[in-house]
């Protein structure tokens, strides 16, 4: 869908920017910082993969199901910790991770190039009973997306110090 073009543009380039940065991590700097969350590197690629998983799901039933949808919330009441602690990102091997992470953000931007424009308007409802419209979701995702990297790219440098 044109509308997200920009969007999509722009995660395709965050993603080409940021394997091979990725890819060149000493595992000291991929295991020992932790974010404010604490959160290792590993785990925030995996709290992203997570990310794109559950909302390539949201994207697909907002499409179908009526609206509003009540769909499992991972993402607050503590849910993204939990998805994390128990897929162990902390020992997944790390190119494995690298390649979930951007093939997975690849097909959801896939997935947003064929969104039928007559569903946008249709909503979830989270964990904390707001909703949330499939368009609104959608433009957020590279916001989040971004959040994460920035979050990455402090614990970089971080261990540069």
């Amino acid at each position: 869908m044109n509308e997200f073009a920009e969007i999509s543009r722009e995660l395709v380039k965050l993603i080409d920017e940021w394997e091979p940065i990725l890819s060149h991590l000493p595992d000291e700097i991929l295991t020992e910082r932790r974010n404010r969350q604490n959160r290792t590197i590993k785990q925030i690629l995996g709290h992203l993969i997570d990310s794109a998983s559950n909302n390539t799901h949201r994207i697909i039933h907002l499409q179908y199901q009526p609206s509003p949808l009540i769909f499992p919330d991972y993402a607050n009441l503590g849910n993204n910790d939990r998805w994390i602690a128990i897929q162990n990102y902390q020992n997944e091997n790390w190119d494995h991770l690298i390649q979930l992470w951007k093939y997975s953000n690849l097909h959801i931007v896939h997935v947003f190039g064929n969104v039928s424009a007559d569903k946008l308007d249709n909503v979830w409802i989270n964990a904390l009973n707001e909703t949330i419209s499939l368009k609104t979701m959608i433009i957020n995702y590279l916001r989040h997306f971004k959040l994460h990297l920035n979050e990455i790219s402090e614990l970089i440098n971080e261990s540069k110090q």
